[in-house]
C-alpha cells in the first residue's frame, strides 16, 4: 500500500503562482468561494451561510493534512498572498495508488490559465512525490470550462455516470475523468 505523508506541508511553485497552505487569515476568501452560488454551481455542497463556517473549513482542510488523507494548497499568484483559489488531492485511496483532484478559483480570474498551470503542478507533486499510478477528477457534464482545464492536461474521459448523485431535490450526473503517471508531461 502506497504510504502517505503530507509532513512537512510543501508549498508548490510555477512560474506565476504560489500554492501555500490554507490558514485563518483566508477565511474571508474562502466564504466568497464556498458561500457564492456561481463559483458552487457545479459542486454539490451546500453553501457556507458565515466566516465561522469557513473557520471550520479551513479546519477541516488542514486537519486532512495532518492526518495523511488529503492535501489542499491556496493558489496565489507570486508577490501577492491573496487566496484566488483552492487546489488539492483528496478522497485518496492508498491502496489504488489513486487520488482524486478538486479545485475551485475565484470568477475574475477564470480564462487566464491559472487553473490549468495549478493543475499540472499539483499533478506533477500526485505523480513525483506522493508516488500515484493514476489521478481522477469527478465533474459536473455540464462544466465545459472544468472539461477543458483537464484536457489540457493531458486527462481523459473514462466514464459519464448517469444520476449518481442526489444534491438539493435532484439526481446529478457525473464525468470521470483520469491520467496515468505514464502519460504526464512534466514539461
Amino acid at each position: 500500500m502506497l504510504p502517505i505523508n503530507f509532513n512537512p506541508f510543501q508549498n508548490l511553485e510555477t512560474n506565476r503562482l504560489l500554492l501555500r497552505k490554507l490558514s485563518n487569515s483566508d477565511v474571508t476568501e474562502v466564504f466568497e468561494f464556498r458561500s457564492n452560488a456561481t463559483v458552487m454551481q457545479y459542486i454539490p455542497r451546500p453553501l457556507l451561510q458565515n466566516e465561522a463556517e469557513a473557520i471550520e473549513h479551513i479546519a477541516m482542510i488542514n486537519e486532512k493534512i495532518e492526518n495523511n488523507e488529503g492535501i489542499n494548497w491556496a493558489i496565489t499568484l507570486k508577490g501577492n498572498p491573496k487566496l484566488i483559489g483552492i487546489i488539492g488531492h483528496f478522497r485518496i485511496q492508498p491502496q489504488n495508488y489513486r487520488s482524486e483532484i478538486g479545485y475551485m478559483i475565484s470568477p475574475e480570474y477564470h480564462g487566464k490559465g491559472i487553473v490549468t498551470e495549478a493543475i499540472h503542478e499539483v499533478v506533477r507533486y500526485g505523480f513525483e512525490k506522493m508516488k500515484l499510478h493514476s489521478i481522477e477528477a469527478i465533474i459536473d457534464p455540464r462544466n465545459l470550462a472544468s472539461e477543458r482545464v483537464l484536457q489540457k492536461n493531458g486527462f481523459t474521459k473514462e466514464a459519464h455516470i448517469l444520476e449518481n448523485e442526489y444534491f438539493n431535490g435532484e439526481f446529478l450526473d457525473t464525468v470521470i475523468y483520469s491520467l496515468l503517471r505514464r502519460n504526464f508531461k512534466s514539461r
